[in-house]
């Protein structure tokens, strides 16, 4: 049986290098060391030391959901509460890996496989999907890692700026402090408004919606659950409705 690369005479390409993987992970390492500042800069602030932000940044690694688990224990949440949430919060993640595999027609192995599995995240899947179909990159785990390795080394070395920042080298300037501090939730506002352009729009509202009924009749990890939750029924409804409709 003929191979798609046979059938449409463009030859396979051969698999791509760690040295690719470092050059295709730049615009995530770019990204990803600002925001990381900001979440060491957080920490600080909330009360957790140096070491123990970038401890954060180095096993949980979550982006957002470190914001989240953070001020969740400032405030004094119990750290099986906090764990559950940032759980419900990254639960897509089981989502990416078996995608990811339907694109790879090699063998894995299972210790390299286990290291970029561990940075999978958004980011990381979103590049290396885009390279596989859009630039006809070849598959390697080294290359992969690559990706993988210096987005997981650039949001460390972010927190470990902002974290020791925190402790005092920004005194100088408040202005880039406050700033600072500020990005991640302005990242998230801008994606919330430009949601509410598109389709998710009524899931985006019933997150809302649910979120504010559980920070008032609750607390914060009951609103954050039951944001997830009301959005994700609303899409799941959504889909079956969509579903009946055009089947009839």
């Amino acid at each position: 049986m003929e191979t798609p690369a046979e059938l449409t005479g463009v030859p396979s390409p051969g698999p791509s290098t760690l040295f690719e993987g470092v050059k295709d992970s730049l615009p995530i390492v770019i990204s990803y060391i600002p925001v990381a500042f900001a979440f060491g800069l957080n920490a600080t602030k909330l009360g957790f030391t140096p070491l123990e932000s970038v401890f954060f940044s180095c096993i949980i690694y979550a982006g957002a959901s470190q914001f989240v688990i953070t001020a969740m224990l400032a405030a004094g949440s119990s750290l099986w509460v906090a764990a559950l949430t940032v759980m419900a919060m990254d639960v897509r993640h089981v989502l990416y890996g078996p995608s990811l595999r339907s694109r790879i027609t090699a063998q894995l192995r299972k210790p390299k496989t286990a290291l970029w599995a561990f940075g999978l995240t958004d980011e990381v899947f979103a590049a290396a999907t885009a390279k596989l179909v859009r630039d006809n990159r070849g598959w390697s785990e080294n290359w992969m890692i690559g990706i993988a390795f210096c987005s997981w080394a650039s949001w460390v070395l972010g927190t470990v700026m902002g974290a020791y920042s925190g402790s005092g080298l920004l005194e100088g300037f408040p202005a880039v402090e406050a700033a600072l501090g500020f990005m991640l939730p302005a990242l998230f506002l801008s994606f919330l408004l430009a949601s509410f352009q598109r389709k998710q729009s009524l899931c985006v509202t019933a997150s809302l919606v649910g979120a504010l009924a559980g920070v008032t009749l609750f607390s914060i990890p009951a609103a954050i659950l039951a944001g997830i939750v009301c959005g994700c029924l609303t899409a799941l409804a959504q889909s079956i409705l969509q579903g009946e409709f055009n089947g009839q």
